[in-house]
């Protein structure tokens, strides 16, 4: 079962953002990804983890619509909430809160639990600290690159951004981050964004261009060099603390 609910995880996250190409996501491998976790579901309800999985995969794919508008990505605390599907929230919801109680939580149960909070509110009033809670819960089970930087975000949403860069720094420092294309992509991106609120404009700038160096989606190239050029024309702001 571990090995057949990681199988369809991967293909999920493929079609929710695809590693090349013209489009950010690849709708036949989502469909194709829910469907299949959909039978898994209905051969094993009593299985908390294909719940959890099958709850992950609605309330994520809940948002794909608002994620782009005219090709280009939205980024989540910009989006549309309108445009998320209602229909997955609540049975993602309703999926994940009929397993939550019933033991420990597993890796696909708490990343549901984390897509529910998001999906519980507009971005501005996001919980971050529970979130960030969760994180730290999901990083002990897993302590994968994706989920330390996840919980770098959460941390900065919740915290601040000086805490965030901190925690990057101290992932780094004791070599907790490996060093593959796709980690180092997503790393330059999460740093550019908190250096960003710091006010180090020129420094974030920087690192946008070389996340966008790291992907081939066309549609994430295009983000991250945009944000680069904006910020090209701004002062850095700390430096006239």
């Amino acid at each position: 079962m571990t090995a057949v609910l990681r199988v369809l995880y991967l293909i999920f996250n493929e079609g929710y953002t695809a590693t090349a190409g013209a489009d950010l996501t690849r709708v036949d491998l989502t469909g194709e990804a829910i469907r299949l976790a959909r039978m898994l579901h209905a051969t094993a309800p009593d299985d908390a983890e294909a719940t959890g999985l099958l709850a992950l995969m609605l309330l994520t794919e809940s948002r794909r619509a608002a994620r782009t508008d005219a090709g280009e990505l939205i980024p989540l605390d910009q989006q549309d909430t309108t445009r998320w599907n209602r229909e997955m929230i609540d049975e993602g919801t309703t999926l994940i809160d009929s397993v939550w109680n019933r033991g420990p939580a597993g890796t696909y149960q708490l990343q549901a639990a984390i897509a529910a909070v998001h999906a519980a509110a507009e971005p501005d009033r996001t919980d971050w600290s529970q979130i960030a809670v969760l994180y730290l819960w999901l990083e002990r089970l897993t302590p994968t690159p994706p989920v330390q930087l996840a919980r770098v975000v959460a941390v900065a949403h919740a915290y601040g951004p000086a805490r965030g860069l901190a925690l990057l720094d101290d992932l780094n420092r004791h070599h907790h981050l490996d060093r593959n294309p796709l980690t180092r992509q997503r790393e330059h991106a999460v740093r550019a964004h908190l250096l960003q609120r710091t006010g180090d404009n020129s420094a974030a700038a920087g690192l946008f261009r070389r996340a966008a160096g790291l992907t081939d989606n066309q549609v994430e190239q295009r983000y991250l060099r945009r944000k680069a050029d904006r910020l090209d024309d701004l002062p850095n702001r700390s430096s006239q603390l």
